[in-house]
């Protein structure tokens, strides 16, 4: 099992927040992510905060179990949640928020890693100073025009809350100081602690794992390499970003504790919904209004692509609700464009003009018969 397993997946039931049975299809997960987004969307609830968290819930629900990858191995831990394993299965469980685990020192190997936190479990030390706590990974939303979408551009994100401080950089030590060897637990990361008859390792609590501690902290973050401002950080959008896309902004998250790497920052665009273009995958659907006479003598006509007005040849005879393909103008990916079809629907005027009127007569007068003759009727 490859990733990173959060403590969260041991406490939350992301199927319970996006109100969908654990046998739910791809599809049907995705369709009450969209639905419950849309309800609960900062832009939709101004000022609500309440929306707001349940929004970064429902975000954070949809980016596990709508992977199909990440689904399987929550599933997995779901299980052993099930089965009495985890944070409330006793004293043992010493991870804090985004704790990593490690089960195969417990005999579930296959299980992969999980993390780091039972790795000293029976006595097993590592004879090298642990990862440090990694900080904590942040969520943004930003919302673009349909044409944005398309194009790409770029975009200000702010983030409020903890930062690198602007004194240290983050390492915590004043000025004219530098890190040393954490004199507790001797620059190793871990310390060991009795639990019955086992000895099981636990991140330092001085150092956060990094082996390194500060002697003079620094006079700004009181030592915590941290301060809370705002930041704003510009995020370029790829041309073609489909809605609801995550974009990830390594090393922009949360600092961690002295030593540690900051978390990442991740980027949720959504898409404002085009007046006539539809997007399906990579490829647009537009409708465009054709008289009847253009359709049944044919014309070419003006459409409208993503690249401006195009001209198109409607054939004699076509009838309303006929689609035509138009290679390469549809929505930007890898390597090219997708296609857009154009579905042409025939108008009929609500009111007519005299002249309209004595030529539609005419033209009636001159029809061989009618075309329900084959329905077995006359008239």
């Amino acid at each position: 099992m490859n990733g990173d397993v959060r403590r969260e997946w041991f406490e939350k039931d992301y199927y319970q927040i996006l109100g969908v049975p654990k046998n739910a299809t791809q599809e049907e997960i995705k369709k009450a992510y969209r639905k419950l987004a849309q309800k609960y969307h900062p832009d939709a609830n101004p000022g609500n905060k309440e929306a707001e968290e349940r929004f970064k819930e429902i975000s954070a629900a949809y980016d596990v179990v709508g992977d199909e990858a990440k689904r399987k191995q929550y599933d997995r831990v779901r299980e052993m949640v099930a089965s009495g394993f985890g944070p409330s299965a006793g004293p043992s469980w010493t991870g804090g928020p985004g704790a990593r685990v490690r089960f195969e020192d417990l005999g579930f190997g296959d299980l992969g890693d999980l993390g780091d936190l039972f790795g000293g479990l029976f006595g097993t030390r590592r004879g090298r100073a642990r990862a440090a706590t990694r900080g904590a990974d942040l969520e943004a939303d930003v919302t673009v025009s349909f044409e944005e979408s398309m194009r790409g551009t770029t975009v200000p994100v702010r983030i409020q809350g903890p930062a690198p401080c602007s004194t240290c950089g983050g390492s915590g030590a004043a000025p004219g100081s530098s890190p040393v060897v954490c004199p507790q637990c001797r620059g190793t990361g871990v310390i060991a602690v009795n639990q019955g008859l086992f000895q099981i390792e636990q991140t330092c609590p001085r150092c956060h794992g990094s082996g390194r501690a500060v002697d003079r902290v620094c006079p700004t973050c009181k030592g915590s390499g941290s301060q809370r401002r705002t930041r704003t950080f510009q995020v370029r959008i790829p041309p073609g970003v489909k809605d609801g896309a995550r974009i990830r902004l390594r090393g922009h998250g949360e600092p961690g504790p002295p030593g540690a790497e900051p978390g990442d920052l991740y980027v949720r665009v959504h898409v404002r919904p085009h007046p006539f273009f539809r997007r399906r995958g990579d490829d647009l659907e537009v409708e465009v209004p054709i008289t009847y006479t253009e359709a049944a003598l044919g014309a070419e006509i003006q459409v409208p692509t993503l690249d401006g007005p195009v001209t198109m040849r409607v054939p004699p005879g076509t009838p309303s609700g006929k689609t035509f393909r138009l290679r390469g103008k549809g929505a930007p990916r890898r390597g090219g464009q997708g296609d857009l079809y154009v579905t042409v629907n025939v108008e009929v005027p609500a009111r007519l003009s005299k002249e309209e009127r004595e030529l539609l007569e005419k033209l009636r007068a001159a029809e061989r018969e009618s075309p329900r003759r084959r329905l077995g009727v006359s008239a």
